[in-house]
Order: C-alpha cells, then structure tokens, then sequence
C-alpha cells in the first residue's frame, strides 16, 4: 500500500508544473526590473542632458 502512494506521488508532476511557471515568471520578472532600471537611469541623463541645453538656450536669448 506504501509503495503504491510512492510511486503514485512520482508519476504525478502537476506540482512541478506550476513551480517551473512560478520560477519562470519570477526570472523575467526579476530581468524586466534591472532593464527598467538601466534604461532610468540612462533616460534620466539625457532628460537632465537636455534641460540643460534648454537653460543655455533660453538665457542666450535672452541676453540678445
């Protein structure tokens, strides 16, 4: 009766299904949030880039 639940338990792998999904979901979870933070940061500079490039443009102006 032991072994029949044993082996019953190794041939079921629902359970396994659903953790490599869990698993799956996590990785490009954990992927997708290091690009964004990359990618701020990136976008932060050329947005702070550009402001400035403004500024001068507006005090060159002016002074015209």
């Amino acid at each position: 009766m032991i072994f029949k639940l044993i082996r019953k338990l190794r041939k079921n792998e629902e359970g396994a299904t659903a953790i490599e999904y869990g698993l799956i979901a996590a990785l490009v979870s954990v992927a997708a949030i290091l690009a964004l933070q990359a990618l701020g940061s990136s976008l932060n500079t050329m947005f702070k880039t550009v402001s400035g490039e403004l500024d001068k443009a507006v005090t060159s102006v002016g002074k015209s």
